[in-house]
C-alpha cells in the first residue's frame, strides 16, 4: 500500500472543519505494519502528527511517519510537532509539502534533522494541491483565485436563444465549488444583466460563501451583494485579512480580463459544452503577453467537458 496516499485520504476528513488551518494527515508504519493514524480537524484538537504517536505508544520507536505537511516547530495552540516525533524515536519522516508559513518554512525539517531524524520531503505536486488555497493565503497574503466559466466549444459565454451554455451537470457542480468557497465573486456588469444571488443552493451547503461585486456601484436595490470599488489587489488583502482564503470568480470577460492582467488569477476551471456559439463574446479579452499554464486535466461532467489548469502553480 502507497502510506502517502493514504495519508492524504486521511486529511482529507478535516475538508470543511479546519478553519484557518491547513489540512494534515499523518501514518506511522512499523515493519510494514500501520502502528498509528491521524488527521487535524479544527483549533482545540492536537494535530495529525500528534494523534497518531499516541495511538502508536512505544510501537512509534524506529517507525517511519508518511505526513503530507511538514510538522510544526513552534508552540502555537499545541505543541512543536517536530519535537514530539524526535522525543517519541521515529527513524524517519516522509513529509509532502514544506509548510509556507513563515513561523515554520523548512524549521519543521531542521528540527527532525537535528534530532537525528532521516527526513525524505516529497514536494508532492498533490499534497501542496490539497492545501492550494490556504498555501497561497499564508506565503502571498490574498486569497487563492479560480476563474469559473462555462464556454462553447469555440470560446462563447453564450449561446443565442438559450438560457444556459452547459447542461445540469455542470450547474450542480458549480452550486458545489460555491459551497467549497469562502467567497464568490462577478463584476457589476453581469449584476446590471442577470441580477445573480452567487449561493450554493441544493447542495447540502453547511455554510453560504461571502457574496461580491467588483466595480462601481451602485448596486440594484434589493442586490444581497457586497460591493468592492478599490484596486483589485488591495480588495483581496482586506478580503485575506477577513479570513477569506479562496474566492471563486464567476464574472463576465471583463472581470476575467481586469484580473488576468493583473496577474491574480491562479486557477482555471472552464466548462465546455458541446456547442459552437457562433457569435457574441468570448471568454477572456485580449492580454498584453501570454500565461503559460500548468496542471492541465480534463473530465467528462454530462455532456460537457471540464478543462482544470493552473496560471500559479502552488
Amino acid at each position: 500500500m502507497n502510506w502517502f496516499e493514504r495519508a492524504l485520504e486521511l486529511a482529507e476528513r478535516g475538508r470543511g472543519k479546519v478553519e484557518d488551518h491547513p489540512l494534515v494527515g499523518a501514518v506511522l508504519v512499523r515493519d510494514g505494519e500501520v502502528v498509528g493514524e491521524g488527521w487535524y480537524e479544527f483549533a482545540g484538537v492536537k494535530h495529525a502528527e500528534t494523534i497518531a504517536l499516541e495511538q502508536a505508544g512505544e510501537r512509534a520507536r524506529g517507525a517511519t511517519l508518511y505526513v503530507t505537511l511538514e510538522p510544526c516547530s513552534h508552540r502555537g495552540r499545541t505543541p512543536p510537532c517536530a519535537d514530539s516525533v524526535v522525543a517519541a524515536g521515529v527513524a524517519r519522516v516522509v513529509v509532502g509539502a514544506l509548510d509556507p508559513n513563515p513561523v515554520v518554512d523548512g524549521r519543521g525539517v531542521a528540527r527532525l534533522r537535528e534530532g537525528g531524524v532521516e527526513v525524505e520531503v516529497l514536494d508532492s505536486v498533490a499534497a501542496r494541491r490539497q492545501n492550494e488555497a490556504w498555501r497561497t493565503w499564508k506565503s502571498l497574503g490574498r486569497p487563492f483565485v479560480t476563474y469559473k466559466v462555462a464556454v462553447t466549444l469555440d470560446g462563447h459565454v453564450a449561446v443565442p436563444g438559450s438560457r444556459w451554455v452547459t447542461g445540469e451537470e455542470s450547474r450542480r457542480l458549480v452550486h458545489e465549488l460555491r459551497a467549497a468557497s469562502d467567497a464568490v465573486a462577478v463584476g457589476m456588469g453581469t449584476v446590471r444583466a442577470d441580477a445573480p444571488r452567487l449561493d450554493a443552493r441544493d447542495v447540502g451547503a453547511t455554510r453560504q460563501p461571502r457574496r461580491l461585486a467588483f466595480g462601481r456601484g451602485p448596486l440594484p436595490e434589493g442586490s444581497e451583494l457586497e460591493l468592492r470599488s478599490g484596486p483589485l489587489e488591495e480588495e483581496l488583502r482586506r478580503l485575506a485579512g477577513d479570513g477569506v482564503r479562496s474566492l471563486l470568480l464567476e464574472g463576465g470577460p471583463a472581470l476575467a480580463t481586469a484580473f488576468l492582467a493583473a496577474d491574480l488569477v491562479d486557477k482555471l476551471l472552464v466548462f465546455v459544452a458541446p456547442t459552437l456559439g457562433g457569435v457574441g463574446p468570448r471568454f477572456v479579452g485580449d492580454l498584453a503577453r501570454p500565461a503559460p499554464l500548468t496542471g492541465l486535466s480534463a473530465t467528462r461532467v454530462g455532456p460537457d467537458l471540464l478543462i482544470e489548469a493552473y496560471v500559479h502553480d502552488v
